[in-house]
């Protein structure tokens, strides 16, 4: 019992002592590590492809809620163009501005923005450099890995410009059980025609590695690698089943130097094939100021796909402002005829003396709405004159229809005009205005009044494939995307460009109407000023 007595009482001083000596010890403080900020453009990313047998470098754009949210969201690839890598998009593209700008509207999206080298995004046809397999299998399943995204094709989409145009084209072509969206902007690509004719400097490095041939000329370019893997071949085929699900927005620039042939000439095949798409042409060429105008309908068609909600077929219609009074339109009739021109006259023209611009408008209309159309036009165009954005001009509207405008009925017009109106002499204040039927006709006269007309402008001209340019005139070719006749405005565009015409090339969202025309023209009006010159 002593014993026990001893060592609890040792105990009860050894522990205090103890507890003592450990207070005083230094304890060695773990630091508390700063939380990282959170940062939306991620620029040095790279993934090591086994495929390709080396690390490839890509961007990510993340949206601004991404941190704060749980939510998974779409993804864009954004595809650079050749001999640029994967900071042209952030940089240059200022896709960070752009979809920010919108994305109220749009909804948020991560953006993936990868380096591709110039293999035009396609395996090499000796299988040495398999980049799209390495997209397919590599690169967005680690992108689906590391981020939250959805992860199905509905929400994949692929934009990119020039050679990445080609890569947003292939590749949901390719893959479309991994992407649904494609958005080509200037697609650099070449008809089979335009291959054949390349110049032999630079062909081998730029086409012949990739797709096969090299050393080749002609036909013997066309190789069956090369067919594969061109949308002029895949689009021709006669099953068109494995493209249904792709919703496609082209875009190209009038002012481009031969890929407005590539482009149109899609365009035209994917008409003719029933294969459903919208098609943009505006002005610009092959440059970042272009591609800039395109990213928000880009970025709104791209939305809309990934919302699974059927594209608009026409755009939001123009306000036309206040109607014109009933004094300025009247009727009178054409001498030793029975057509009944419309005259719409400026609001000063009672007040002065001046000597006005003419627009010469060949109306196409139903017979029960030509009053109605020709309101909404003319109200149209004097609102742009109130607003200065054209000449206080005088307007002449000839119906199509019940009689057939000839060159003799054009003649006695502008005779009448000239002697009952003060309008200028030089045919620098004169155009020619026509829409669908009209224009067509527009086109037919035009070669008899080159000395008369500075100008000829065409919405949604009914033309033919025949249809040919004549020198010395200035032409505004406008045509919606829905319309019937894609060919002959296309070939009309082409003619006059190979003639070196003065022209401008427009194709817009939409189907043939009065509203349309409308909307061309309020796209025309600093064109249409240029062309109504007083002296």
């Amino acid at each position: 019992m002593k014993l026990f007595r001893y060592i609890s009482r040792f105990l009860l001083l050894l522990i205090p002592a103890v507890a003592f000596m450990y207070s005083c010890a230094k304890v060695p403080v773990v630091p508390i590590e700063p939380e990282k900020p959170f940062v939306r453009l991620l620029q040095n990313e790279s993934i090591k492809s086994n495929l390709l047998s080396e690390a490839i470098n890509y961007e990510v754009l993340l949206p601004e809620n991404y941190a704060s949210s749980k939510d998974s969201f779409p993804v864009v690839y954004l595809l650079h163009g050749y001999g640029d890598n994967q900071v042209a998009w952030a940089k240059d593209g200022l896709i960070q501005y752009y979809s920010d700008k919108d994305v109220a509207t749009n909804g948020p999206m991560i953006f993936v923005m990868p380096q591709a080298f110039n293999s035009y995004y396609v395996n090499r046809y000796n299988g040495s450099f398999p980049y799209m397999d390495f997209f397919a299998t590599e690169l967005v399943p680690e992108i689906d890995r590391l981020y939250r995204t959805k992860k199905n094709s509905q929400h994949r989409a692929v934009m990119g410009y020039s050679m990445g145009a080609y890569g947003a084209m292939i590749l949901p072509a390719m893959h479309p059980e991994i992407f649904s969206i494609s958005v080509p902007l200037s697609m650099s690509f070449r008809t089979d025609e335009q291959y054949m004719a390349e110049p032999q400097s630079g062909w081998n490095g730029q086409w012949g590695s990739i797709f096969g041939g090299a050393g080749k000329s002609g036909e013997a370019r066309l190789t069956d690698y090369f067919k594969l893997n061109s949308p002029f071949h895949f689009f021709a085929q006669s099953n068109l089943t494995k493209y249904a699900g792709l919703k496609i927005l082209m875009d190209c620039g009038d002012d481009e130097e031969t890929l407005h042939i590539t482009n149109g000439s899609l365009h035209n095949l994917m008409c003719d094939r029933k294969i459903p798409h919208e098609y943009r042409v505006r002005n610009g060429g092959h440059s970042w100021d272009y591609w800039h105008g395109a990213l928000p309908e880009a970025l709104k068609f791209i939305s809309s796909g990934f919302s699974g909600t059927s594209y608009p077929q026409n755009p939001e219609p123009v306000s036309i402002g206040n109607l014109i009074t009933t004094d300025q339109y009247v009727l009178e009739k054409l001498k030793g005829s029975d057509i009944q021109l419309g005259i719409f006259k400026p609001a000063d023209y009672s007040s002065n003396t001046n000597s006005y611009p003419v627009i010469f408008w060949m109306h196409d209309f139903e017979s029960a709405t030509r009053s109605g159309n020709a309101t909404k036009v003319l109200s149209f165009l004097n609102n742009s004159m109130q607003a200065g954005n054209i000449p206080q001009s005088l307007v002449v509207e000839i119906p199509e229809g019940a009689t057939e405008i000839t060159s003799a009925v054009l003649t006695g017009i502008i005779s009448q005009i000239s002697s009952n109106y003060r309008i200028v002499a030089d045919k620098k204040g004169r155009v020619l205005l026509g829409n669908e039927q009209g224009g067509a006709d527009v086109c037919k006269l035009i070669p008899e009044f080159q000395t008369v007309i500075n100008g000829c402008f065409l919405f949604d001209a009914k033309l033919n494939a025949s249809t040919k340019a004549v020198s010395e005139v200035y032409y505004y070719v406008d045509v919606t995307d829905k319309s019937d006749h894609y060919q002959g405005n296309f070939d009309l565009f082409a003619d006059l460009r190979n003639k070196g015409n003065g022209v401008e090339y427009r194709v817009r969202q939409g189907t043939a109407s009065i509203q349309t025309t409308i909307n061309g023209l309020k796209q025309s009006l600093f064109n249409l000023s240029k062309n109504l010159r007083i002296n």
